[in-house]
């Protein structure tokens, strides 16, 4: 999360160019939404599963980082692909993704009920879709969530490859084992990784290939394939130190 925000300053200030980012976590990770409630979080589950806990500086709900890969955008405010406001450009990179996901063999489509779809209150990111989010089978294939910030925007989000994706309530605090129980049902019902799409696994680095190849075809760009910068990665020390990491800010809603 700081490396993605130290990405998001370095792309403002128009010291990198706009950037496309793929990672993994280790050890695995729940993110909660920047306006999440940290009530929602079991912090002895965490622990006795091994997972750590960070608090986005974007919005949403809940998300159980394993087993996937996650991907970052990040460009200045006044890049095409960010015209117009949150939803068009929310489907914009949607459409790059779906591309992506065509070349594995996917047939995903776009979600497109209206923005304002009812979460029930429940706290899992997976277990309802938003205005153009990718389903596959009518159900849920990929989170994502987007931050604006003066000058620049980043969107990330999570594709899970494998697993059972249920997982997650068991970070989380049910008033009961019997609606915890429930809740893992409903994300199965509404949620899908890729290995339950495709009835096959594919590595982390050919989804990575195969979504940067989506998005150079629907967005018409070709990419310059790199490491962070060094100046990149110690500002992501310093947002790490002073927010990520911090207690103020995982704990603060």
């Amino acid at each position: 999360m700081a490396l993605d925000e130290a990405i998001l300053e370095a792309v403002t200030g128009l010291r990198m160019p706009p950037t496309l980012r793929f990672y993994a976590w280790n050890p695995p990770c729940l993110s909660i939404g920047y306006a999440q409630s940290v009530a929602d979080v079991n912090p002895a589950a965490i622990k006795r599963e091994g997972w750590d806990l960070v608090r986005r500086a974007t919005g949403g709900r809940a998300i159980l980082h394993t087993d996937e890969i996650t991907y970052s955008i990040t460009a200045p405010a006044d890049h095409p692909l960010f015209a117009h406001g949150v939803l068009p450009s929310y489907k914009r990179i949607s459409l790059a993704l779906i591309s992506g996901l065509e070349k594995m063999g996917l047939l995903p489509e776009l979600h497109t009920s209206h923005p304002g779809h009812p979460s029930n209150g429940n706290p899992v990111c997976f277990q309802n879709p938003s205005a153009f989010e990718i389903m596959v089978n009518g159900k849920k294939l990929v989170g994502s969530a987007q931050l604006r910030r003066a000058g620049g925007i980043l969107q990330h989000g999570s594709l899970p490859l494998q697993g059972e994706l249920g997982r997650i309530c068991l970070a989380l605090l049910y008033a009961s084992d019997h609606l915890r129980q429930q809740a893992m049902r409903e994300i199965g019902q509404h949620a899908i990784s890729v290995e339950g799409a495709l009835g096959n696994r594919i590595s982390w680095a050919d989804t990575a290939r195969h979504l940067a190849a989506g998005f150079e075809e629907a967005l018409n760009l070709r990419f310059s394939r790199q490491q962070p910068s060094e100046p990149e990665i110690v500002r992501a020390h310093e947002i790490l130190k002073n927010r990520y990491s911090h207690p103020d800010w995982t704990q603060r809603v």
